[in-house]
């Protein structure tokens, strides 16, 4: 059976003007994906029968308006770890607190949620040999960070530069190119990460066949319903289709990000047609076959079916 897993990165807004070097906002927009987006993207799972993954960061918990909303949604969704504090440094910290920002946030949710993460993500996709080493002493089940895409690296690569020409400076880091060596299917991870091993189950962000095009929610939702649908059809086929969406792909200027409109193309695009846009690849997904399942489910099937005589899952 083909699997397709959607997934949602729940970076709270104040995230993203980091990216974009930007003081920090204020008022309701500063908590706008969990009061708004994520309502809206369960609501929207909801009604196709498809589960969610969302990766969550421990710290947002502190608030309890958010920590009571993500408990609710943990009886139906799975609660996956994104860290304590989302740094987008983080490979670039010790050791010890890499290994804090993953254990705590594991406690922080566990205890909001009632439920304990088994997946990881890592902030901004940044990973290294070490952090895969610390997510395996801390019984981290799989990862979903590797992000193996060109034009999202160059896109990147672009924005930071163009931002330190203004006068700004993004939180944000830049991988290693040697990300863009990786497999773009499921597999296990060796050393160096981006090569097959032994190691921990890797479940990479979706991108499609061929020039390998980010398959993710900013991509499909600037697209459009017919662009999406395009771009769903160079992705069927693939043994797991690991769909990754923020809350901002549930979001548009009207939530009160004005202020960001400029920095977040994505922004203008009103929030229902984003939806739209997704809801025409699951239904392309579902039509050829795809079962939609948390990540969790997939981790679990693709490591059973890759012990099948025959299997070409990529592991």
């Amino acid at each position: 059976m083909r699997l397709a897993a959607v997934s949602i990165d729940l970076d709270e807004i104040p995230n993203y003007f980091a990216i974009h070097g930007l003081p920090p906002p204020r008022g309701a927009a500063a908590t706008a994906v969990y009061d708004v987006a994520l309502p809206r993207l369960d609501a929207w799972a909801s009604a196709l029968g498809a589960p969610l993954t969302l990766f969550a960061i421990g710290a947002d918990m502190a608030r309890t308006e958010s920590a009571l909303g993500l408990r609710q949604l943990a009886m139906r969704h799975e609660i996956g770890n994104h860290t304590l504090d989302h740094l987008y440094d983080l490979t670039r910290r010790s050791r010890d607190e890499i290994t804090r920002q993953v254990v705590s946030c594991a406690m922080v949710l566990e205890g909001a949620t009632g439920q304990r993460p088994r997946g990881f993500r890592a902030p901004g996709y940044t990973v290294t040999d070490e952090l895969f080493d610390v997510l395996e002493e801390c019984g981290v089940v799989y990862d979903s960070s590797v992000f193996p895409c060109p034009p999202y690296y160059a896109l990147k690569a672009a924005a930071r530069a163009a931002m330190r020409v203004r006068g700004r400076r993004s939180r944000s880091i830049l991988d290693t190119p040697a990300v863009l060596l990786a497999p773009s299917r499921p597999y296990r991870v060796g050393r160096p990460y981006w090569k097959r091993g032994q190691g921990m189950l890797e479940l990479p962000i979706q991108v499609t066949r061929g020039p390998r095009l980010p398959f993710i929610g900013t991509t499909l939702t600037v697209a459009g319903p017919d662009g999406a649908r395009r771009l769903a059809r160079l992705v069927l086929g693939e043994p797991l289709v690991n769909l990754e969406l923020h809350g901002l792909d549930a979001l548009d200027t009207s939530d009160g990000l004005e202020d960001l409109r400029a920095h977040q193309h994505d922004l203008r695009v009103p929030a229902q047609r984003k939806l739209d846009a997704l809801s025409a690849v699951v239904e392309l997904l579902r039509a050829n076959g795809y079962a939609f399942v948390r990540l969790e489910e997939a981790a679990q099937r693709l490591a059973v079916s890759s012990a099948a005589p025959g299997a070409d899952n990529g592991l």
